[in-house]
Parts: structure tokens; sequence; C-alpha cells
């Protein structure tokens, strides 16, 4: 049983999810396709026959099976052929398809074609940032395979992005200071991948934020449901759940909400065990493990203002490209609207007016009589880059007087995460609003999903699916509001709690 690029992309996003595609109960796995991964497939494969065709001479490999195309492969490798396309190579236990072999004075080089940045944290400014994690390890076995068949001596391969650039990996670089290199990562995450598929290896699943577009996803929520799973507190995950699982041999919830802090302190200092895991961190997860209903940690006081908007967008990161400002209105008055701010096409025109047009609505309000509020910070992190984009539409210094100012307030992270506790294992706003008795219009409400309705929308013109999106923006709005409205009201109560 081979070893394949996919498998290391896979353990890097979920250690669990290997060993779960090949030992795990099939009749619970979700094969419903699901839209916005196909819409991811569909434009990295659109992009990879762009990039193809603009090629002007290179090989394709055929073949019936993986035997013969890396017995077409190898032929043509040894014919000294430029380029290779879709090309097969096996050596030992490791199987790879590298979109491009390119030959080299040093041997064959692997180039993947990918439809995001080549590299993580780059900028227009000449700083390349540094390598993407599941990029690295991908290149990393088709180098080791060529290696291993003496088509390379050097650790390098390269990365075509969606901008059609070039980028090189070298492959015995750090990810950072204290990091591993991109080798070392692969060897010790090849070396588990192996263990997990022969199945001499077994691990559990955890909830975390990467599962709700995998096919796994309800199965795992179950087991961790009825295991009573420590993952099923907010913001522990798998890393942690394993530590505390093996330090402190406990493994439920329960079992968490009885552990003897002062006692597993002392054994922490005395053996140095539970690493990454402080004293207040382990009390802050012990009194998760106990509550049974929402409460608050320290005091809140929000704006007394005439109109507060409860504000999303929604935006497609696969291609950097906002399509809609919402913002839901409410006035001290009583009334109450919807006031969405689209880009009607998939344009840099159109998504600049849009964002202008939420600009002029917002300097058109009361100056200080308004509040804000949005859930997390990516609204925030979208609109410096917006601003950079349309630099006339808007200053820099008053887009961070915007923000600085304290009526316009990150729900999420000012006030849910610092301030607050929940009895759930997210507290994403779906999650939150949900337990408070709140149900979106949609069937399936998702902020991946509109993805899919946006790029739908674009080519039929719809506006049915136009009218989807926006009950599915308005609904995150509302769903805001009733989440601050809720600690506002447990505020209000003499116990801190409702």
């Amino acid at each position: 049983m081979y070893i394949t690029a996919s498998n290391l992309y896979d353990y890097l996003q979920c250690k669990h999810r290997v060993w779960r595609d090949k030992h795990g109960p099939m009749d619970e796995r979700n094969d419903e396709p699901n839209p916005f991964i196909e819409l991811l497939w569909e434009r990295g494969l659109n992009h990879e026959k762009e990039i193809v065709g603009n090629i002007s001479k290179y090989l394709e490999i055929e073949g019936a099976n993986w035997a013969e195309k890396f017995k077409n492969t190898k032929r043509a490798m040894n014919e000294g052929v430029e380029l290779i396309y879709q090309g097969v190579i096996i050596a030992d236990n490791l199987l790879g398809i590298p979109d491009l072999l390119r030959k080299t004075p040093n041997g064959y080089v692997a180039i993947d074609i990918k439809s995001g940045r080549g590299r993580e944290g780059s900028d227009e400014e000449g700083d390349e940032g540094s390598m993407k994690k599941h990029y690295a390890v991908q290149l990393c076995l088709y180098t080791d395979v060529l290696i291993r068949l003496e088509y390379q001596t050097e650790r390098k391969a390269y990365i075509i992005d969606i901008n059609g650039e070039e980028h090189e990996y070298d492959l015995t670089e750090k990810f950072g200071p204290k990091s591993p290199s991109a080798w070392e990562l692969y060897e010790n995450t090849k070396e588990e991948v192996g263990a997990l598929i022969l199945n001499k290896k077994q691990n559990k699943p955890a909830l975390s934020s990467v599962c709700s577009l995998c096919r796994w996803y309800e199965s795992c929520k179950k087991w961790c449901q009825v295991n009573h799973d420590l993952s099923m507190l907010f913001n522990l995950g798998m890393s942690k759940r394993d530590v505390i699982v093996e330090d402190l041999e406990i493994s439920t919830v329960e079992e968490l909400g009885n552990v003897d802090i002062a006692k597993a302190i002392e054994q922490k200092n005395k053996f140095k065990i539970l690493k990454g895991i402080a004293e207040k961190t382990l009390t802050e997860f012990k009194h998760r493990a106990n509550i049974k209903k929402p409460e608050l940690k320290e005091g809140v006081d929000f704006p007394k203002v005439s109109k507060e908007l409860f504000f999303d967008i929604e935006d497609d990161p696969t291609q950097e490209f906002v399509y809609l400002h919402g913002v839901y209105e409410r006035s001290n008055d009583g009334s109450k609207r919807f006031i969405p701010f689209v880009a009607k096409g998939h344009t840099k025109t159109s998504e600049k007016e849009a964002w202008a047009e939420f600009w002029d609505y917002i300097r058109a309000l009361p100056k200080g009589d308004f509040s804000v509020y949005y859930y997390s910070h990516h609204e925030k992190t979208i609109y410096k880059k917006l601003r950079e984009l349309y630099p006339d539409v808007i200053s820099e210094a008053e887009l961070e007087a915007f923000f600085d100012n304290p009526n316009v307030i990150d729900l999420y992270l000012d006030v849910v995460r610092k301030k607050t506790e929940w009895p759930l294992s997210s507290y994403g706003i779906k999650a939150i609003a949900t337990y408070l008795g709140f149900k979106w219009r949609d069937e399936s409400p998702s902020g991946a999903l509109s993805i899919k309705w946006y790029n739908d929308y674009l080519k039929t013109k719809d506006e049915k699916i136009l009218k989807r999106i926006l009950e599915y923006n308005e609904d995150d709005c509302i769903a805001t509001m009733i989440v601050k409205d809720k600690i506002e009201e447990i505020a209000r109560t003499p116990t801190n709690s409702v």
C-alpha cells in the first residue's frame, strides 16, 4: 500500500483522517458531493489546464494503470524528455504524481501547479514569505522518489501558483528559526502516515475548526459525543487532548471536570509532563468541563447609541474577492433593516463600487452615535487588504480610526472569547446562535457554500441565487445580534448566568 502526497496533505490537515480513510467505518462516511469542494477542484483543474495550455512542448504520460504510467514515465526520463506532464513515479512504498517533471543539469525536478499563492506571507513589496507546509511535504515526497530512482540529487522543487509565478522550494530550508526544515517535517509525517495506513498505529478523532468540510465530520462528531471526548470542550483540540489523556490518564469531559489541579501541576513540575499546558489553561478547561449554561467571566458594557449595526462580509478567499458587505441596522426606535452592498460582477470595478457604497453609508451615520458589531478579525483583515487595493476609497488613517473606535466591536475576540463561557465545543457564530434557538432560513447555511452560490449567480445571473446569498448573509448578521443581546441579558442577570 503506497504513501501518496494526498496522504501527507490529509495528515497535516487532520492527524486522524489518514487512519479513518483506510480503516474507519465506511458506512458512516459521507460520500455525497460537496458543492464547495467540487468548486475548488474545478478551479484547480481549470488553472492547471491554463498553465499547461501555455506551454509549447511537453509529453503527457498515458497508461491503463499506475504501473504502466510509471513505466512510461521512466522511459521518458531515460530518453531525456525536457518536460513531462502527469508522470507517475514510484519507489518502495512511495507513489507520486507531480504535475510536471522538468529536466535540469542535475536530473529531473518536480513542479506542482497550485491555485493558491506560492508562499505564505508574500507581499507586493518583494518579501517572498515562507514555504507552505502542505505544499512542501508533497514536493518532498516527489523529490524523495526521484532521488531513490537516481533521477535527482538535490532536495529542491517548484510551485507554479495562482498568478502563474514559479517559486523555488529549497526543501532543506526551515519554516522558521525554531521550526524543522521541510525535509524533517516530511520524514516525520511520512513515518506517521505509513504507520496509520498499515494500522500499526491508531489515533482518535477530535473536533476542530477544519472538520466541517470533511466527509467524516458527522462520524467523528458522533464518536466524540458518545465517548464524551475532551475535544468537546472549546479550544482544547486534538494536540492538547492527547497530552492530557496520556499524562493525566483521563479521557472524558467528566474526568477532567474532577481533576485535582494542584496535584496535576505538582506532577507537571516533578515529571516534566503536560507540555504546553499551563496551570491557567488546565484550570480553564476544568471549568469548561463543569459549566452547564453560558456565563460571564467579567463585566460587559455595550455602547448606548441610537443605531446598532451588525456587520458581516462574504468573500472568496480562493480568488481574494469580496462580493458582499452586509449590515443589519437596528435603531433605538425599534426599526430594523438589512442593507447589502453587492458586487454583481467578478471585476475589480464591481468590488470597489460595493466597498465604496458601504463607506458612503457609514459616513452618513450620526457621528459618535452608532455602534458596529462583527464576529472575528476576518472583516478587519480583509478591509486592510481592500484599502491597499483601493486607496482612493478610504485613507489608512480613516480605516484605522474606524476599527480603533471603542464603539466598533469584534464580538468574538473582544467579548465572547475574553469575557464569556459557553457549554459548547465551538464558540463560532453558528454554534452559539443555534444553541440560543436561532435558525438560519437556508437548510445548509455555510460561508463555503455561499462562495459556490455566488459563482453560480455569476454564471446564470439568476436573482433567486442572489436572494439566497443575501438571506444567508442577513441571517449571519441577525445571529450576531442575537448573541450580543444574550450576552447583554446575562450581564443584567444578578447571577451573571442564564
